[in-house]
């Protein structure tokens, strides 16, 4: 069958292209690096003509709270539009754990829109809600640096291997359409100031990190629900202890 993977040449979409080829499917990695653009429809038509699933793993290029937005909604509707006339009978997106419950993030606010767009569409759907990738961990401490510290939340998090976020998705799609949201985790809960500082330590990076449950989290501030699956989420199997032995491995 044809599946179009909307950013299919970054982290997570690339891995699905090549999970998904690996199965035998016509598998079509959909960027404006590759001339398909859900803003401006460029090749969107084309590229979804003939198509069975859209996995939509695009993201904003900016985290800035007008522009996030924008970026959602415009490429949601579009591509939304695109695959009902294209015929599509399979829509997969990935969002975040815990989008609904920090409104304080125009990043989780345009994720909430995203997922509001997919759920009204005619296209059936499963929206997958993912928590952080461990790819993440060096964003999130760029986001907290102050100096030579780093300011972070003690609230837990699930964090998630790309690998795993990958695999995942590609057994989502060739699914049925859930018609709903369902979560993704990694296999162990770990608070949010420990992960950065266990990834400074194996970097060899001596900066402090500082345990303060006032610190913001992309605007918002946390507790241990708010990133953090409810019950019986799909899980990943890589631990980040084995993720960074096997980074730091390869530096």
């Amino acid at each position: 069958m044809k599946i179009v993977v909307i950013g299919g040449t970054g982290l997570i979409g690339s891995k699905v292209v090549g999970l998904l080829r690996g199965k035998g499917h016509d598998v079509l990695a959909a960027s404006p690096n590759t001339g398909v653009n859900t803003i401006t429809r460029e090749g969107l038509a084309e590229a979804l003509s003939g198509a069975n699933i859209v996995i939509d793993v695009a993201n904003a290029p900016s985290f800035e709270d007008k522009a996030v937005l924008e970026f959602f909604e415009t490429a949601g509707r579009n591509l939304l539009a695109a695959e009902e006339a294209a015929g599509v009978r399979h829509h997969v997106a990935l969002s975040v754990v815990g989008a609904d419950r920090l409104p304080d993030s125009g990043y989780m606010r345009a994720k909430v829109a995203q997922e509001k767009l997919i759920q009204s569409s005619k296209t059936p759907y499963t929206i997958v809600r993912s928590t952080q990738f461990f790819e993440f961990v060096e964003a999130i401490t760029r986001s907290a640096s102050d100096g030579n510290a780093i300011r972070l939340s003690p609230a837990l998090l699930q964090p998630i291997a790309s690998d795993d976020v990958a695999s995942a998705l590609a057994v989502t799609a060739t699914g049925e359409a859930a018609n709903g949201i369902v979560e993704l985790a990694g296999p162990e809960r770990i608070p949010l100031d420990a992960l950065v500082r266990s990834h400074l330590e194996a970097t060899g990076d001596r900066r402090q990190v500082i345990a303060d449950i006032r610190a913001r989290y992309f605007g918002a501030e946390l507790d241990d629900r708010s990133l953090t699956p409810g019950a019986h989420p799909m899980l990943g199997t890589i631990r980040f202890e084995d993720w960074l032995l096997r980074t730091s491995n390869r530096a």
